[in-house]
């Protein structure tokens, strides 16, 4: 059970950290940011984690952001964290999950925008999983975000029509939303995205089309990179990437402070 009172958190994130709700649909938020008291504008990464967890989820993850530089805005996703809803935490709900969660990003985007302490010139977004689904999902219209990192996740839906979030949606449904259909739109900024070569839930080579479909449009294709892990020892090779955890996290703040920090 994830305390969600921060009690539980590093200490440094813990200072660094505070509880908000955002939007008028009063969607559930840590924000963290290097020094509150002097509030500089920073930049910031808005980050979805994937299904069943929190947002507290990876405070090694956040902690590597603050040192870089940079702010966060981790939310919950629907039915998930403060607003837990144990309806909403089977397979077979997912898909409402990704769909609510897509409609809340603008919201966000308002919120994290208007916040003085955080540079609405330079924000990322990322996600785990389902919160990866999310992310990718809205990149294929209009937004502010100059880059993005996602892990565990695929941009090509039709490859998981067997997973059991997929059991009561329709094909139509699925090309409605599915990443890889929307690319008409889709933005060149620079995109990293994580997968186990075994992960057992979200096969990567749905993601590997996607990801050479984005190569396909990009002037600078290399702007687009897969890191791939192999033998992670995570639960099912989904989550946390497990041995690979450490570098995955320092690569993604890496990367979150070369595209979000240039020009500094």
């Amino acid at each position: 059970m994830v305390d969600l009172t921060g009690s539980s958190l590093p200490s440094a994130l813990r200072a660094a950290a505070r509880w908000r709700r955002l939007g008028p649909s009063r969607v559930p938020a840590m924000l963290a940011h290097p020094d509150w008291e002097r509030g500089e504008p920073v930049p910031a990464v808005i980050w979805m984690h994937g299904r069943t967890v929190s947002k507290e989820i990876d405070p090694g993850h956040y902690l590597r952001l603050l040192r870089a530089g940079i702010g966060v805005c981790a939310v919950d996703l629907p039915g998930h964290g403060e607003r837990f809803d144990a309806a909403l935490q089977p397979p077979e709900r997912a898909w409402d999950v990704v769909m609510q969660m897509i409609d809340e990003i603008d919201e966000i985007i308002d919120a994290v925008s208007a916040e003085p302490s955080f540079d609405s010139r330079r924000l990322g977004i990322g996600g785990m999983s389902a919160g990866g689904m999310a992310a990718l999902a809205r990149l294929c219209f209009d937004h502010p975000f100059r880059c993005a990192s996602v892990e565990a996740t695929s941009g090509s839906w039709m490859h998981q029509r067997h997973r059991r979030m997929f059991r009561d949606v329709t094909d139509e449904q699925i090309h409605e939303h599915n990443p890889i259909e929307h690319l008409r739109h889709w933005r060149e900024i620079p995109l990293q995205a994580f997968h186990a070569i075994n992960d057992e839930w979200v096969g990567i080579e749905g993601q590997k089309a996607f990801l050479e479909a984005l190569r396909a449009r990009y002037a600078q294709p290399e702007l687009v990179e897969l890191i791939q892990y192999d033998r992670t020892g995570a639960p099912y090779e989904h989550a946390g990437f497990g041995r690979h955890s450490a570098d995955a996290k320092d690569r993604q703040a890496a990367f979150f402070a070369r595209w979000l920090r240039a020009g500094d």
